[in-house]
C-alpha cells in the first residue's frame, strides 16, 4: 500500500466505529430525507437538491457531481464530458439515463456522452446503482446504472399563482472558468411552465509544476507554457424548456432540450470537438390509480457533431510522411496539391425511443413492475478529404449504422416481513445491428484502404442478439442498527457500433477511433459477441437510529464472459501482431476475452463534537478495484487504484464548511497490450465554505490547496498539443510522445453565488 494512503486507511478503520449499545429489531422503512441531504439504501445512492447545486461552483461536469459516491471514478476526457466508471466498468458498460431517455455517445471518441447534455444547475436528482441494479433500471449494460433527472415540475396551491426563479454565476481561478445559470417557473394549480439554462467556458488549466520540456504546438507563433495542459478549454450552453399539465391523477409533461457546444478540446485525444448541437424532445404521461401507476414515455434526439484540430494542435500537414516537417499556411497554401488543411470529421445521429411501465400493487407486501422499452438509433460517421494524401473521396467510417433495441422486463418486490425485502427481476432484450458499405479516401491510397474496405463490404454485417438479464436481491434488517443487502445479477451488453464497425487498419484512421484516451488506434470487429457479466455483491450497513453514525462496507465480485478487450494488430498481415510493441502507441483490434473484477467500498460518517464553533463531523470513504483479463493474464485498462477521502465538516448557523483530504495510491497494475502508463501516488487537500441566507447562497473554496503536481490515474495519455496525427518518435515537429500521463489541475480558487426569487 502506498505510504500516502496508509494514514487514511487507518483513520477510516478507527473513526467509524458504531456505538456498541444494542438496538431492538425494527421494521424496515424507506429512508425519507429532505432535499438538503443524500439518500442511500444498500449500495444505491441518491443525490438531490442543494447537495448537488453546491457542487456546481466547483465543476461544470455533471459526472463530477458523483465524486463523493463510493465506487465511482472517472475516465478523463473533456472538461464537461468525463466518463463515470462504477467498480471498474465505464461508458457503454453502464446504463445512463436522462429523464428516462437512453442517449448514446455519437462520436468515435465519445466526446458527447449522455451526462454532457446537462449543466449541474439543471439536475434535480442523481441516482447511482453501484451494486446490484434492478432490471427495471438496467438493460444493455454490465455495470451499474446512473439515472439523472432534471427538476420536477412545480404547481401552485389551489386558487393561487406561482412565480419563482433562480440565477447564479461562478468563477474558478486556475483556468479562468466562468459561467452563469438561470431558471424560472410560472405555474397555476394545473399548469406549469419552466425554463433552465446555463452557459460556461474556460481556458486551459495549469498543472502544479512543469511536466513537459517543450512549448511548441505545431502552429506558428502559438506556444504553451510548460505547466499548461493543452486542449483543456471549452465553451458550452444547455437549455431545457418544460411544460407540465396536471389533471386529477394524471400528469402530462413535455420537455425540449437544446445544447450548443462550440468547443471542447481534449488533452487525451488527437482531435477536438469544435461543434456539437443536440436537439431533443421528451414526452411523458403518468397516471396513478388504486392498483398502482402507469407511465408512458416517447423521445427523439438528433445530434450533429464536428471534430478537427483545436488551437493547440497542428492544423497544416505536408504531403510527406503524414506531414512530419513543420509547415505553416503561407508555405502550404490553402487546399494545395501538397498540403492538408486540418482533418474535418462529421457525425450525425438520430435516436428515437419509447417505454411503457406499470407498478402494480399485488398486495400490501408485494409490488410488481412490468415494462417494455424500444430504442431506434441511426449513425453516420464520415471524414471529407482536406488535402493531399486524401483526395479524391470521403472516408466513410460508419455508413448507415443501425442499432435497435426491444426489451421486456418484469420485477417482483416483496416485503414478506418487517425484516425482509426481496427483489427478483427478469429482462429480455433483442439487439439488432447493421451497417452499409464503406470507402476510404482513395482505394489505391496508403494504409490498405482499398483492401480493408473490400473485405468489410464483402461480408455480412447484420447481427441479432437475444440477451437475458436476471437480478436477485435481498435486504435484511437484523436490528435497528444493521441492514444487510446481498444479491446476484446476470447482465448482458451487445457491442456498440463503434466497437463493431470501424473497419480500417490504417494507422491514421484507427487513431481516430478511440474512446478511452490511451493514444492508440482501434479497429472494429463485427464478430464480437455480447458481454455477459455475473456479479455477486453485498452491503453491510451499520448505523444508529438517526443515522448520525454510519459505516457501510460493500464487497463485490464480477466475472465477465466475452469481455470486449483488444489485441495489438499487424495491419500488413491483417492479423494479431506476433511480437507486441512496448512503450509506444500502437493499433489494436477489439476481441472477446474473459475477465474478472473484484474489490470493495468502505464509507462512513460520524459526529465529532458540538461546541461554540458549531457541529464537527467526519465523513470518509475507501475504495479498491482489481481487474484481470483471464485469457491473457493482463491487467484491465483504466482501473482506479486504491483511493480514500476524509472530510472534516463544520456547521454553525448558516455556514457549512469542510476540509477534505484525498489520497490515491500509485497505479502499478496496468494494461500491457495498450501500453498503459503507470502513475505515482498522491494526496490533495481541498477547502470548502458555504453560507446560505433565505434566498441567497454563496460558495467558495480552494481546490488542491498546496498546488501539488499529480497525474490522473484514469486521465489517459497526454496528446494536448503538437503534431497529433502521427505516432513517429523522430520528427522536426512536436509529436506527443508515449510516456506522459495527463496531469491534474494545480491550485484553483472558486466562488459561486445563487439567488432565488
Amino acid at each position: 500500500m502506498d505510504h500516502r494512503i496508509r494514514p487514511l486507511a487507518l483513520a477510516m478503520a478507527f473513526a467509524f466505529a458504531i456505538p456498541a449499545q444494542a438496538q431492538d429489531s425494527a421494521a424496515m422503512a424507506e429512508i425519507v430525507v429532505s432535499a438538503e441531504r443524500d439518500r442511500t439504501a444498500g449500495s444505491t445512492t441518491q443525490l438531490e437538491g442543494e447537495a448537488l447545486r453546491r457542487q456546481g461552483a466547483r465543476s461544470s461536469d455533471v459526472a463530477g457531481l458523483l465524486q463523493d459516491v463510493p465506487g465511482v471514478s472517472f475516465y478523463g476526457a473533456g472538461a464537461v464530458s468525463s466518463l463515470p466508471a462504477i467498480h471498474g466498468l465505464a461508458d457503454d458498460r453502464l446504463r445512463i439515463k436522462i429523464d428516462g431517455m437512453d442517449l448514446i455517445a455519437s462520436c468515435p471518441n465519445h466526446m458527447n456522452p449522455a451526462l454532457s447534455y446537462l449543466d449541474p444547475s439543471q439536475v434535480g436528482t442523481l441516482t447511482v446503482y453501484a451494486g446490484i441494479s434492478p432490471v427495471s433500471q438496467g438493460g444493455d449494460s454490465i455495470g451499474g446504472s446512473i439515472v439523472a433527472e432534471t427538476r420536477a415540475p412545480e404547481f401552485a396551491a389551489p386558487g393561487e399563482r406561482l412565480f419563482k426563479g433562480e440565477v447564479g454565476a461562478f468563477y474558478r481561478s486556475n483556468n479562468q472558468a466562468r459561467g452563469g445559470n438561470a431558471s424560472a417557473t410560472a405555474a397555476t394549480e394545473n399548469i406549469s411552465l419552466s425554463y433552465t439554462g446555463a452557459y460556461s467556458e474556460a481556458d486551459n488549466y495549469t498543472a502544479g509544476r512543469d511536466f513537459k520540456n517543450y512549448t511548441a504546438t505545431g502552429r506558428a507563433g502559438h506556444q504553451l507554457a510548460r505547466d499548461e495542459v493543452g486542449s483543456t478549454s471549452y465553451k458550452a450552453g444547455n437549455h431545457t424548456l418544460g411544460l407540465a399539465v396536471k389533471n386529477a391523477n394524471h400528469l402530462f409533461e413535455v420537455k425540449l432540450g437544446y445544447q450548443d457546444m462550440p468547443e471542447q478540446l481534449y488533452p487525451n485525444q488527437r482531435m477536438d470537438l469544435l461543434d456539437n448541437e443536440q436537439k431533443r424532445i421528451n414526452l411523458r404521461w403518468l397516471g396513478e390509480y388504486d392498483w398502482g401507476k402507469l407511465e408512458a414515455r416517447a423521445y427523439h434526439e438528433t445530434v450533429d457533431h464536428f471534430m478537427d484540430f483545436g488551437r493547440d494542435k497542428r492544423y497544416w500537414y505536408g504531403a510527406a510522411s503524414g506531414g512530419a516537417a513543420a509547415i505553416d499556411p503561407v508555405t502550404c497554401g490553402a487546399m494545395s496539391a501538397t498540403c492538408a488543411q486540418g482533418m474535418p470529421m462529421y457525425t450525425a445521429s438520430r435516436t428515437t425511443g419509447a417505454s411503457l411501465k406499470a407498478d402494480v400493487k399485488l398486495s400490501d407486501q408485494d409490488l410488481l413492475r412490468v415494462g417494455t422499452e424500444f430504442q431506434r438509433y441511426r449513425l453516420d460517421d464520415w471524414w471529407p478529404a482536406s488535402g493531399s494524401g486524401m483526395w479524391p473521396g470521403t472516408f466513410v467510417n460508419i455508413n448507415d449504422g443501425e442499432r435497435d433495441r426491444q426489451a421486456l422486463f418484469g420485477e417482483w418486490e416483496s416485503r414478506a416481513s418487517a425484516n425482509w425485502m426481496t427483489l427478483l427481476g427478469l429482462r429480455y432484450e433483442r439487439v439488432t445491428m447493421d451497417a452499409g458499405d464503406v470507402a476510404g479516401y482513395n482505394p489505391a491510397g496508403g494504409g490498405n484502404q482499398g483492401r480493408d474496405a473490400n473485405l468489410f463490404n464483402a461480408r455480412d454485417r447484420s447481427r441479432s442478439d437475444n440477451n437475458w438479464d436476471l437480478t436477485a436481491l435481498a435486504r435484511y434488517t437484523a436490528h435497528a442498527g444493521l441492514d444487510i443487502e446481498f444479491g446476484f445479477a446476470r447482465k448482458t451488453r451487445s457491442p456498440s457500433l463503434y466497437e463493431a464497425y470501424p473497419w480500417s487498419t490504417w494507422q491514421m484512421a484507427a487513431l481516430m477511433n478511440n474512446f478511452v484516451g490511451d493514444g492508440n488506434g482501434y479497429v472494429g470487429n463485427p464478430d464480437l459477441k455480447p458481454e455477459k457479466a455475473h456479479k455477486l455483491s453485498a452491503t453491510f450497513d451499520w448505523h444508529d437510529v438517526e443515522r448520525n453514525h454510519e459505516l457501510k462496507l460493500t464487497p463485490y465480485y464480477t466475472h465477465v464472459t466475452d469481455y470486449i478487450d483488444a489485441v495489438q494488430w499487424d495491419a500488413t498481415a491483417n492479423a494479431p501482431r506476433a511480437v507486441p510493441l512496448r512503450d509506444q502507441f500502437t493499433v489494436l483490434r477489439y476481441a472477446n476475452h474473459s475477465a474478472r473484477l473484484y474489490g470493495f467500498d468502505l464509507s462512513g460518517k460520524m459526529p465529532l463534537a458540538q461546541s461554540s464553533i458549531g457541529e464537527l463531523g467526519l465523513n470518509g470513504m475507501l475504495s479498491y478495484t482489481r481487474g484481470k483479463n483471464r485469457k491473457t493474464g493482463d491487467d484491465l485498462y483504466n482501473i482506479m487504484p486504491l483511493n480514500a477521502k476524509l472530510t472534516l465538516t463544520q456547521k454553525t448557523g448558516a455556514w457549512d464548511n469542510a476540509l477534505e483530504v484525498i489520497g490515491v495510491a500509485s497505479k502499478n497494475k496496468v494494461s500491457e497490450v495498450r501500453n498503459e502508463m503507470k502513475t505515482s501516488g498522491y494526496s490533495l487537500v481541498n477547502l470548502r465554505f458555504s453560507h446560505a441566507w433565505k434566498q441567497v447562497r454563496f460558495d467558495f473554496g480552494v481546490e488542491n490547496l498546496f498546488d501539488r503536481y499529480y497525474e490522473m490515474p484514469l486521465g489517459g495519455a497526454y496528446l494536448g498539443q503538437g503534431t497529433t496525427m502521427t505516432t513517429a518518435t523522430t520528427t522536426t515537429g512536436v509529436v506527443p510522445l508515449w510516456g506522459t500521463p495527463v496531469p491534474g489541475m494545480g491550485r484553483s480558487l472558486y466562488a459561486g453565488i445563487n439567488v432565488k426569487f
